[in-house]
């Protein structure tokens, strides 16, 4: 599952939160600082990725006419070059193995900055991390049909797109992930 900017506080507040109940972990300064340091990772990642997407679509905006005359798929076409071009700009295309790096920066991070101690090797620290990462791509398909469900069953009508619908869906969101353990 592919990370939205919005998403990241959620993710880091899914890993501060595992990281604050294995028992082998100590959190010197708080969960709060795990949240803040990991969201700034995570950001600087997808920041990295919005440069490459906006690199592929200035080729496909380049090359437009060719493509129109080849009736190639643009979708398809733009997926091919980023993934060509993903290991020279840092992107990882793979999730479970953006994951992983992103799970060993973080404790790198977290570690250098005296944000965690523990008493196991780093690699049982790190798949805390990792876990973290899957539980919350794994839940996010199912919570996100619930929010559309309880969205589209309400009596009043919420215009998809509209501002209002946008503050719903996150109001809807953050409670399912509340009664998930996840925030």
């Amino acid at each position: 599952m592919r990370l939205k900017p919005q998403q990241t506080g959620y993710v880091a507040s899914k890993i501060a939160i595992d990281l604050a109940n294995a028992p082998f972990i100590r959190l010197p300064k708080g969960k709060d600082a795990i949240v803040e340091a990991v969201r700034v990772i995570i950001d600087e990642n997808l920041k990295i990725e919005r440069a490459l997407d906006e690199k592929v679509k200035d080729i496909i905006d380049e090359n437009y006419d060719e493509i129109e005359f080849q009736h190639a798929d643009e979708r398809q076409l733009f997926f091919m070059i980023k993934k060509k071009m993903a290991a020279e700009h840092g992107v990882i295309m793979n999730y479970d193995d953006r994951y992983n790096d992103l799970s060993h920066t973080i404790l790198d991070e977290l570690y250098e900055n005296y944000l965690v101690e523990y008493e196991a090797n780093d690699n049982q620290v790190k798949n805390v991390i990792f876990k973290a990462f899957r539980d919350f791509a794994d839940s996010f398909d199912e919570i996100d049909d619930i929010v559309y469900g309880k969205i589209r069953n309400m009596e009043r009508e919420v215009i998809p797109g509209s501002q209002d619908y946008e503050l719903l869906y996150e109001r809807l969101y953050e409670e399912e992930l509340r009664k998930r353990g996840m925030l």
